[in-house]
């Protein structure tokens, strides 16, 4: 069965990955719920209203509809963005991920009032669109529309960088993503199909009714949690 799932899903079963999934503890709970996890980002949300977001929603209760679906714990609608460039967290308090210019002790708010600081004046790039590239059970996977949106974003990630004072190792490889849950539990084996089913049937349902998602212009967020991004500073 597991030589049926496409290597993008692996990670997702049982049989292919038993480790328990990262964020488990600290993000949300074996119930579910979201913990306290205090951040900031640059994010894009959803158009509210938009068919593009209509579109996207569908596949969210389709996935949320699977029968093992009390596997993941989904965030609120409110909450559907595409990150553009992650800011610091409460649990990620270390190089690379936090300013070599900054004491690792410094607050969550005391950090985002320095970022709002260096945001100030931002110069933004140009306005960029994407498109599904993938559906997996944490959400999309994204990517520009085109060649020049790849280019865009990579100019908006190496552009952030700069007032953000690090670069992930992951910055020149980051995987674009609109997140609609986290695995509590692996999938099981034995499901592989039904959800590679799924997923390609709603890849192709986002192929037809929204082939590019409709965001709003790139912000500086705070958070509390996974459940909602605070808009402080629309950069776009």
């Amino acid at each position: 069965m597991l030589d049926k799932v496409k290597p993008s899903l692996a990670s997702f079963f049982e049989g292919t990955n038993p480790t328990p999934p990262v964020h488990l503890g600290t993000r949300y709970d074996t119930s579910g719920n979201f913990l306290l996890e205090p951040g900031n980002t640059v994010v894009s949300h959803l158009v509210q209203g938009s068919p593009s977001e209509a579109a996207v929603i569908e596949v969210r209760e389709r996935i949320r509809a699977m029968s093992d679906a009390d596997r993941l714990a989904f965030t609120p609608i409110s909450s559907l963005h595409m990150t553009l460039f992650q800011g610091i967290i409460e649990y990620r308090r270390r190089l690379p991920f936090w300013p070599a210019d900054v004491p690792f002790d410094a607050s969550i708010d005391d950090m985002t009032r320095l970022y709002l600081e260096r945001l100030e004046g931002f110069q933004p790039c140009p306005p960029f669109r994407i498109k599904t590239v993938g559906v997996t059970p944490n959400g999309l996977t994204v990517a520009g529309a085109s060649a020049e949106d790849d280019r865009i974003l990579r100019l908006w990630r190496d552009a952030l960088s700069i007032p953000f004072g690090y670069r992930h190792p992951d910055h020149d490889i980051y995987v674009f993503h609109i997140t609609f849950a986290y695995q509590i539990r692996r999938l099981a084996d034995e499901r592989v199909s039904a959800w590679q089913d799924l997923f390609d049937d709603c890849l192709s349902f986002l192929d037809r009714e929204a082939p590019v998602i409709e965001l709003r212009p790139p912000a500086f967020c705070s958070f509390k949690d996974m459940k909602h991004f605070e808009e402080l500073l629309v950069l776009g």
